[in-house]
């Protein structure tokens, strides 16, 4: 059994950086794609990290190219998200998110194991 934990969600000034933590616990990296979503009131979860663990590539939507940065652990076994330069258009409920094998299309549903989300709230 998969299981994420994320931590490490606060409420910010706008400008400000935070650090989001994913313990990983039921599998390895491997060759898996590990992924940081968020979700805001009244829209959609949205992707804004992913990385395939077996070759390390990333990508990022173009609302947090430069700003976020995923990374990944493999003595810890936990998952990274460093958010730096944050806006108050990054305020939601990031949630970290699992996929065994490779990534797939940059969609909620191609994740099948979730982390039950922490809080960021960036204030202007």
């Amino acid at each position: 059994q998969v299981q994420l934990v994320e931590s490490g969600g606060d409420s910010v000034q706008a400008g400000g950086s935070l650090r989001l933590s994913c313990v990983v616990s039921g599998t390895s990296f491997g060759n898996n794609c590990m992924a940081w979503f968020r979700q805001a009131p009244g829209k959609e979860r949205e992707g804004v990290a992913r990385i395939y663990s077996g070759s390390g590539s990333t990508y990022y939507p173009d609302s947090v190219k430069g700003r976020f940065t995923i990374a990944q652990d493999t003595a810890k076994n936990t998952l990274y998200l460093q958010m730096n330069s944050l806006k108050p258009e990054d305020t939601a409920i990031y949630y970290c998110a699992a996929r065994l094998g490779p990534c797939a299309f940059f969609l909620a549903s191609s994740f099948k194991f979730w982390g039950q989300g922490t809080q960021v709230t960036v204030s202007s």
